[in-house]
C-alpha cells in the first residue's frame, strides 16, 4: 500500500498546469523546470493583430532549452499556445544570443533563479543589451544579486557576472559572462534587520557619446546624496571600441549598502537613438538619485527587483524557517507567490510592519516560510 500511496504523490506533482496569456512567461518556466511539472500556456496575445510569441520570448524558450537536458517543448502554428514539458537542468559552458528588444537582464533574472540546481556549475556568455531602460541592467544585479545569492550559501569564486562589452538598445552589440557554482542544499536565512545605510556606490557609465557625461552625471548625483551621507564613490566606465557595443547611450546604476549587507539599487538610462527627446546627463543624475532615494525609503533587506528570488530560494531551502523582511511588494512578487503555491503548494506567512520611528520610511513586510526542502538531486557528486 505504501507504493501506491507513492505513487499517487508522484502522479500529483506531475499533473499539468494551464494558464491562459502571455504575462509573466518566464515565472511560469522557471518554476515549472525547478518542480518537474509540465506546463500549458494558451491564448498569447490571441487577440491581437500580431499574435503570438514575441521573439524574445522564443529566445528566452530557447535559452531554457539550452541549459535543461531532455525538455520538450510545442509551439503551435500561430505561436499562441505553448506546451513545455521540462527536463534535467544539465548548465555547463554554453553561450546563448538574447533578444535586442529586452536587455539581457530579462533573462539573467531567471538564470539566478536555476543555476544552483544545474548538474553542472553553469559557465554562460549572454550577447545583447546590458543596458535598458525596461529590465534590471547586469550592473544592478551584479551588485545585488550576487550578495543575496551568498546569504544562501551559494558563493566560492565560481560566482560571477562580468561585462566584457556594453550594449545600448537599440543595436545591442554587448556581451556578458555569468557563472554560477551548484549547490546541494540552500541554507534558510533569518534576514530581518535591514540596518542603517553606510555607504553608496555606482557607475556611470557612457559607451559611443563623450566621456564627459559620465562625470557630469556623477556630479549632479552627488549633489543630492552628499546631503545625507559623505561616503560616496560613483565609478565613471567609459568604453572605447569594439567593448562599447553598437549604438550610443549613457546611463547609471546607484547602489546604497546598509551596515547589515543590505544592498538597495535604483537605476536609469538614457533614450535610445532615435526614440524620445535628448535626455540631459545632469538630469539623468538627479533622477537617479532621487530613484534611490525612494527605493531606500521603500526599504527592507532585498531591493524590489530581487524580491522573487529571495523568496524562491526561500522556498527551495532545507525544511526549516526563513523570515525576510521587504518594502511594499511589487505586483510582480505578488504574482509569483501565487504562482510558488500553484507550483509548489507552498504559502508564506505575510505580516505587515508599519514603521516604529517616524525616521524608517515605508510600510514593511515580513515574509516567513518553510522551505520544501528541495535537493539538487542531478547534481554529481565527486
Amino acid at each position: 500500500m505504501a507504493g501506491g500511496s507513492s505513487a499517487s504523490s508522484s502522479s500529483s506533482s506531475s499533473q499539468c498546469l494551464s494558464y491562459a496569456g502571455c504575462n509573466f512567461l518566464r515565472q511560469r518556466l522557471v518554476l515549472a523546470t525547478l518542480s518537474g511539472r509540465p506546463l500549458k500556456i494558451r491564448k498569447i496575445r490571441a487577440r491581437e493583430e500580431d499574435p503570438g510569441l514575441r521573439d524574445f520570448e522564443a529566445s528566452f524558450i530557447r535559452l531554457i532549452d539550452k541549459v535543461t537536458n531532455g525538455s520538450r517543448i510545442e509551439i503551435n502554428q500561430t505561436g499562441t499556445t505553448l506546451y513545455y514539458q521540462p527536463g534535467l537542468l544539465y548548465g555547463g559552458s554554453l553561450e546563448h544570443d538574447c533578444s535586442p528588444s529586452r536587455s539581457i537582464g530579462y533573462y539573467l533574472e531567471s538564470l539566478l533563479c536555476l543555476a544552483p540546481f544545474m548538474k553542472h556549475p553553469l559557465k554562460i556568455v549572454l550577447r545583447g543589451v546590458t543596458n535598458d531602460q525596461v529590465d534590471p541592467s547586469v550592473d544592478n544585479l551584479k551588485a545585488t544579486a550576487l550578495p543575496l545569492l551568498k546569504k544562501f550559501g551559494i558563493d566560492g569564486e565560481g560566482l560571477e557576472i562580468k561585462i566584457n562589452r556594453r550594449g545600448m538598445p537599440p543595436k545591442g552589440g554587448g556581451e556578458i559572462l555569468f557563472a554560477c557554482p551548484v549547490r546541494k542544499v540552500l541554507q534558510p536565512i533569518q534576514f530581518t534587520d535591514p540596518g542603517k545605510i553606510k555607504r553608496i556606490r555606482g557607475t556611470a557609465y557612457s559607451v559611443r557619446v563623450s566621456p564627459q557625461m559620465a562625470n557630469r552625471m556623477v556630479e549632479s548625483a552627488r549633489g543630492i546624496l552628499n546631503k545625507f551621507l559623505p561616503d560616496i564613490y560613483i565609478y565613471t566606465d567609459h568604453m572605447k571600441g569594439v567593448s562599447s557595443g553598437k549604438s550610443p547611450g549613457f546611463g547609471m546604476c546607484l547602489i546604497a549598502e546598509t551596515i547589515n549587507g543590505t544592498f538597495l539599487s535604483a537605476e536609469l538610462a538614457s533614450n535610445p537613438q532615435g526614440q524620445g527627446a535628448a535626455v540631459l546627463p545632469e538630469e539623468l543624475g538627479q533622477n537617479c538619485a532621487k530613484l534611490l532615494l525612494e527605493e531606500i525609503y521603500r526599504g527592507g533587506c532585498v531591493d524590489s527587483t530581487n524580491q522573487s528570488l529571495a523568496l524562491l530560494l526561500m522556498t527551495l531551502g532545507q525544511q526549516d524557517v526563513s523570515k525576510v523582511l521587504l518594502g511594499p511588494l511589487s505586483p510582480y512578487t505578488i504574482e509569483f507567490l501565487r504562482h510558488l503555491r500553484s507550483f509548489f503548494q507552498i504559502m508564506f506567512k505575510i505580516e505587515t510592519k508599519s514603521p516604529e520611528e517616524e525616521h524608517k520610511g515605508g510600510e514593511k513586510v515580513l515574509m516567513t516560510c518553510v522551505g520544501i526542502g528541495f535537493s539538487n538531486l542531478s547534481k554529481t557528486i565527486r
